[in-house]
């Protein structure tokens, strides 16, 4: 088969389109023809290198995938079906996935990270369990799209955050998978958005997305802004996944018993706190992790019945991985970008 592989890391020139072996299934295990991979910026510091962890090599990315199962064992989807692959990968038998929290599971790993090659591939090998069986009409650009960064902001808003009808959220970068991800399922939940985003097109964007004002992050505080459009109340949730450019501005963005709920650290992991505004304001800080299986599939209903749309930024065939990667380095991109197989 044909993947997209690095066998060091560096820069966007590592990627090599080649050819690989193809997958062997065992027990419990599906084989996907991979029809669409979407990036995440996972992929970006796999191919940079990561500290303290050491991937396998040569390594295919690419957590994001849908495609059509081609053989599979131990399940009754039969080899045609069209499926959205969850990304993550958990060990099924201990507390934590017992429990319904696999991604509290001392196992847990994502596809195309240190276990399991990933999607940059014509095929792939999953377990049964990760398969959510699609209509045979489902665009699978969209539904390779869908499912961490839906996942992710659904753990964020709906578990965490406990989003509540009426509320006002604040989605920090607009244009980022999260961000867009976020932005929907808050209006989903009957939520009034505001959102960031670096550039007057982005801006657009976000409005178009539903957002109810967006503010320019380059050129404006937002948390002055926000003061100034919630009367100096503040919103009740922020999605922060930024992390310290913009941490002490997302606390102050905050209204009374408000809520901060962070799954991430792109500019940096320290954040500043002021013990006394914290106390004085009754605010509450929590970090969110991915999110689980059950959060996916109660999610990929909104997928299926249309209420909850990835936003596609550009797609682009798989040998051409490395000028994907190099545009979301650049941040050019609002939405998803996804490679088709």
């Amino acid at each position: 088969m044909k993947a997209v592989r690095f066998h060091e890391c560096g820069g966007p020139e590592v990627l090599r389109y080649e050819d690989a072996p193809e997958p062997e299934i065992g027990p419990g295990e599906a084989l996907v023809r991979v029809r669409a991979c979407a990036l995440n910026h996972l992929d970006l510091w796999q191919r940079q290198g990561l500290r303290r962890v050491t991937l396998p090599m040569p390594h295919i990315s690419g957590a994001d995938i849908a495609g059509e199962v081609v053989a599979i064992d131990g399940s009754d989807i039969a080899p045609g079906r069209r499926v959205m692959v969850q990304p993550g990968l958990s060990c099924g038998r201990c507390a934590a996935c017992l429990s319904g929290q696999d991604n509290h599971c001392a196992q847990y790993d994502l596809l195309g990270y240190r276990s399991l090659p990933g999607g940059y591939a014509e095929y792939v090998k999953v377990p049964v369990a990760n398969l959510i069986p699609l209509p045979d009409d489902a665009d699978l650009v969209s539904a390779a799209a869908f499912p961490l960064t839906f996942v992710t902001a659904w753990h964020m808003l709906v578990t965490k955050a406990r989003v509540q009808a009426g509320e006002d959220v604040l989605v920090l970068a607009a244009g980022s998978g999260v961000g867009q991800a976020a932005i929907q399922l808050a209006r989903l939940h009957g939520a009034r958005v505001f959102a960031t985003a670096g550039t007057d097109e982005k801006v657009a964007k976000a409005r178009e997305l539903g957002a109810h004002a967006v503010i320019n992050h380059r050129t404006h505080d937002f948390s002055e802004e926000i003061k100034k459009l919630t009367d100096r109340r503040g919103v009740d949730i922020v999605i922060e996944h930024v992390g310290e450019a913009t941490w002490e501005r997302s606390l102050r963005s905050l209204a009374p018993f408000g809520r901060l709920v962070t799954c991430g650290a792109t500019t940096g992991p320290t954040g500043k706190i002021d013990l006394q505004f914290l106390f004085a304001r009754q605010l509450s800080v929590a970090g969110s992790y991915m999110g689980t299986k059950g959060e996916l599939l109660r999610a990929s209903r909104f997928f299926v019945s249309g209420q909850l749309k990835p936003v596609i930024d550009r797609t682009f065939p798989l040998r051409e991985a490395a000028a994907a990667q190099r545009r979301m380095e650049a941040s050019e991109h609002f939405g998803k970008i996804v490679l088709q197989c």
